[in-house]
């Protein structure tokens, strides 16, 4: 399959790590962290008439990246039996941009998100830690460019050039449950997206020219038009119940 990964030292996040029960599983006397990327750009054409987060369009990435993540590091545990291998998507202790741009796999941007040379920010992070030593990256803790379009982009003004205001993001906004205000079902149906929010990403100038994803899950499973019909299991935006789906599908129109 060919994804991009590559070796950073643990100990450049040893005191970042964010606390949750998998901090747990990571190893005793961890080295290296193993960042792996999941492009899941699909190309224009599939995205003409979504009405959710490109992130979002495909089975719900936790399970498609799960499966290739954990085959990794199975692979990894036969040939290295000596050595301890825990592997982490989303749901993880890591800083996992951190770890990615620590890698040499790409920049941090503006607005917080991982930037990859060839698929830009359309990428979904994993991580596997171990007590093995691999060569790590050598380089520096990379920026994007910081033309700001993604700053001045923003419509509801969350992304401040020091970080992000969560409470403020659409993305974040779209998936809280019960009534929204009228604010933000303004903001929602300006965008015609009812789960999350891609208007930073559109804009970056790092994602023009971004490469399409070797992974055919991700083909195999798009649905970039979701209606009250539309079966949520195993989607993103599962998690969150059908009744948030809905109502967010009832602002867009």
């Amino acid at each position: 399959m060919g994804l991009p990964f590559g070796f950073s030292s643990f100990d450049k996040v040893r005191d970042m790590l964010i606390p949750c029960r998998a901090i747990s599983r990571i190893p005793e006397n961890a080295k290296t962290v193993i960042s792996v990327l999941f492009p899941y750009y699909l190309g224009e054409e599939y995205y003409k008439k979504a009405n959710v987060s490109r992130y979002a369009v495909s089975e719900d990435y936790h399970i498609i990246t799960g499966d290739i993540i954990n085959c990794i590091t199975e692979s990894l545990r036969q040939k290295y039996p000596e050595n301890v291998f825990e592997a982490f998507i989303d749901n993880s202790p890591l800083p996992e941009v951190r770890c990615a741009v620590n890698a040499g796999l790409g920049v941090m941007g503006v607005n917080n998100l991982f930037i990859n040379k060839d698929y830009g920010s359309w990428v979904f992070l994993g991580e596997i830690v171990t007590d093995r030593v691999f060569p790590f990256y050598e380089g520096e803790y990379s920026l994007c460019d910081g033309c700001n379009m993604c700053k001045t982009s923003c419509p509801a003004g969350a992304i401040t050039g020091k970080g992000i205001i969560k409470e403020k993001c659409l993305s974040f906004l779209s998936q809280k449950k019960g009534e929204l205000s009228e604010d933000t079902k303004e903001k929602i149906a300006a965008t015609g997206c009812a789960w999350g929010c891609d208007i930073c990403q559109k804009v970056c100038p790092l994602n023009k020219n971004a490469k399409i994803t070797p992974i055919k899950e991700f083909f195999e499973t798009a649905a970039p038009y979701v209606t009250k019909d539309t079966d949520i299991e195993n989607r993103a935006f599962s998690w969150r119940g059908k009744a948030v789906i809905d109502r967010n599908l009832d602002i867009i129109g």
